[in-house]
């Protein structure tokens, strides 16, 4: 496998890419809402995309690790291309992977997740799996990083691995955590 597809940098190009997805998708949330107010489920496609896109960042192996280190060397390259393009400048490392790493207990969460997803794609309206894929995409760019951002990868990947652990404990053994 080419290494330049499993990088765990980030760079800043990549990070302005994954902030712009996170922009566009709430301006065009805060646009959309008219007289009726602005409801945030719309956003919850936009949100569970981001979160599974963390937790992507947190498979350190297999095709969903394999298909984060995709989308963050495509983020890096494409906002690289863009900003040197248009500033002459070319961007360097911000962050590195520092997400939490998905244990066995976590990962039967997410393989539950992924089956469920698979299951359900054609029930999901366009709209919901273009804020999926925009949040997955964004989740994917965004969790590496530190500061802000690695507080969603310390919530959400430790929810999976506690939420693994507690339907082990409930399902296979009767025994309540």
């Amino acid at each position: 496998m080419n290494s330049q597809f499993t990088s765990t940098a980030l760079t800043g190009a990549g990070l302005a890419i994954g902030l712009a997805l996170l922009v566009v998708q709430h301006a065009r949330w805060w646009k959309a809402a008219g007289a009726g107010g602005r409801d945030p489920k719309e956003l919850l496609p936009f949100w569970s995309g981001t979160a599974f896109g963390t937790l992507m960042v947190a498979c350190p192996a297999g095709l969903l690790g394999v298909a984060s280190g995709m989308i963050r060397w495509g983020g890096n390259s494409l906002g690289d291309f863009v900003m040197s393009t248009m500033t002459g400048q070319k961007s360097s490392v911000v962050a590195s992977a520092s997400a939490p790493r998905l244990d066995g207990n976590g990962a039967l969460i997410v393989t539950a997740l992924v089956i469920v997803l698979f299951l359900l794609r054609k029930q999901f309206a366009k709209v919901a799996k273009s804020g999926f894929k925009s949040g997955v995409c964004a989740g994917t760019l965004l969790a590496i990083g530190t500061g802000t951002f690695a507080v969603i990868g310390n919530l959400v990947i430790p929810t999976a691995n506690g939420l693994g652990a507690q339907l082990l404990g409930k399902v296979v053994h009767g025994v309540i955590l």
